[in-house]
């Protein structure tokens, strides 16, 4: 029998740096982007995103359903667990770290010291819930997609 493989798991492939595309998401802050590496994150199954937040960029507390692993690429990833944000409950993990996030755990993060970029991989679908209304970007109308851009940062032509 042949076997299965999880979606975008079946050929031999790899993604280069230069090759990720960041884009706005509409659940994050304006200046916060994702990028989709692998797997289709609005689906059951396994997906593996990146999450870049700007230096002074705040996500406000907030849950997803799914269990998570984040790993930290650049900068340093600032997570505080709780209903509110708090700022004496954050801790501070530098590159390499790695953070489990086990579901429906309240949470937030501070670009506190500068930008930083994590990788997160989970099980979908993907799912995140603010716990104000009032901070849920997606009720503060429409994302404003910025200009085009040529590389992986993201950095306006």
């Amino acid at each position: 029998m042949p076997r299965t493989h999880q979606p975008d798991q079946g050929l031999f492939h790899a993604i280069h740096p230069e090759d990720v595309k960041w884009q706005p998401f509409p659940a994050f802050p304006p200046a916060a982007r994702l990028a989709i590496l692998i797997g289709d994150p609005t689906k059951p199954g396994p997906y593996l995103i990146r999450v870049r937040l700007p230096a002074g960029t705040r996500m406000m507390p907030h849950k997803h359903p799914e269990d998570r692993i984040y790993t930290v690429l650049e900068g340093v990833f600032y997570i505080g667990r709780g209903e509110t944000f708090d700022e004496s409950k954050l801790t501070a993990f530098g590159v390499g770290s790695v953070i489990v996030l086990p579901g429906d755990q309240p949470h937030f993060h501070w670009a506190r010291s500068g930008e930083y970029i994590t990788q997160v991989t989970a099980l979908g679908p993907l799912g995140l819930e603010y716990l104000q209304p009032k901070d849920d970007p997606r009720h503060a109308g429409p994302v404003a997609v910025g200009p085009a851009t040529d590389n992986s940062r993201g950095d306006a032509l």
